[in-house]
């Protein structure tokens, strides 16, 4: 495990929030398993930066971490930091115990100064006695994680896997709609508790890959169709992509680029609707019968398509 976070991420000790994440999409775009298959190095790497990312990306951890309360994988050992604490001061002697905290003598005071009494209660915390056998348990620290989905993946749902920094992989329902940047929290897949604490959650940021063929506004989908030119004028049923899959729509006769024809119920979890503009795409090669066409056409039907931008002018 690397020693320094900062390090990892390529950033400085006092970048901010943004920096820290712009840092880490850029290296995971390019570590990504998934994009180097079989590259046991960038697999590690991957790991490392995602690590590195859950802990300063968070402000309580990464103010945890530079303050060494927690090590570079996130883990918090109390029993190390107390026995520091104590042996650094006047007099200070080593201790040891089998059964808990009963052998600390004067230090078990410090238990007591930071949970709350004799005790030891505090936040998520839970102490019984206050000398002999003294037990606490904490639940665990909440591990954050990054997960870039395809486009159609996060409009329609999916079920997928990510390998988390030490090499585990953590199952992810994908529900259907989810959208950049969203946060999805998965109930004790954290860090592990102390003591007889529950784990902590796993909150998952879901980065959704942009599509070639969709876009997304609110929870309607726009595509934007090329049409040729006889299909312009002529109109008919043409072959339409959808994010359920391929139907078929009527274009209207004289349909112009920019017109938008709307797709009811096609949209984000059926909520809203496909919106499809139209892009009137010319011929690659103007042939001479085209031409010839056009120049006797236009002698008895020419028009001015600027017309009204005249006016306004």
């Amino acid at each position: 495990m690397a020693e320094d976070l900062y390090s990892v991420l390529g950033v400085a000790k006092t970048a901010t929030a943004d920096e820290i994440t712009k840092a880490y999409r850029k290296l995971a775009k390019k570590l990504h398993p998934d994009l180097n298959p079989g590259d046991t190095v960038a697999e590690e790497k991957f790991k490392e930066i995602s690590n590195a990312y859950s802990i300063l990306n968070d402000e309580e951890k990464r103010g945890q971490y530079d303050r060494g309360e927690i090590d570079a994988s996130g883990q918090e050992r109390p029993e190390a930091r107390y026995y520091r604490e104590y042996a650094g001061s006047p007099g200070g002697a080593r201790y040891h115990s089998s059964a808990g905290y009963e052998d600390m003598g004067e230090f078990s005071d410090l238990f007591g100064n930071m949970f709350g009494g004799g005790g030891m209660h505090g936040a998520g915390m839970h102490g019984r006695g206050q000398r002999g056998g003294a037990r606490f348990s904490m639940q665990g620290q909440d591990a954050q994680y990054r997960l870039d989905i395809p486009f159609l993946d996060a409009v329609n749902g999916t079920k997928t896997r990510i390998t988390l920094p030490d090499g585990s992989t953590l199952d992810v329902t994908i529900p259907p709609g989810v959208d950049e940047g969203q946060v999805l929290r998965l109930k004790g897949k954290g860090h592990p508790g102390l003591g007889e604490g529950p784990p902590g959650d796993a909150l998952v940021e879901v980065g959704v890959r942009p599509s070639k063929v969709f876009k997304r506004e609110g929870n309607d989908i726009v595509v934007e169709l090329p049409i040729s030119l006889d299909e312009a004028v002529l109109g008919g049923k043409v072959e339409v992509p959808t994010i359920g899959g391929k139907v078929s729509m009527n274009v209207p006769a004289g349909a112009n680029s920019g017109q938008t024809l709307r797709l009811k119920g096609r949209g984000v979890k059926g909520k809203g609707d496909q919106l499809v503009r139209l892009n009137v795409i010319m011929p690659e090669t103007i042939d001479d019968d085209l031409k010839r066409f056009i120049e006797e056409w236009k002698k008895t039907h020419a028009y001015d398509p600027r017309r009204t931008m005249k006016e306004q002018a």
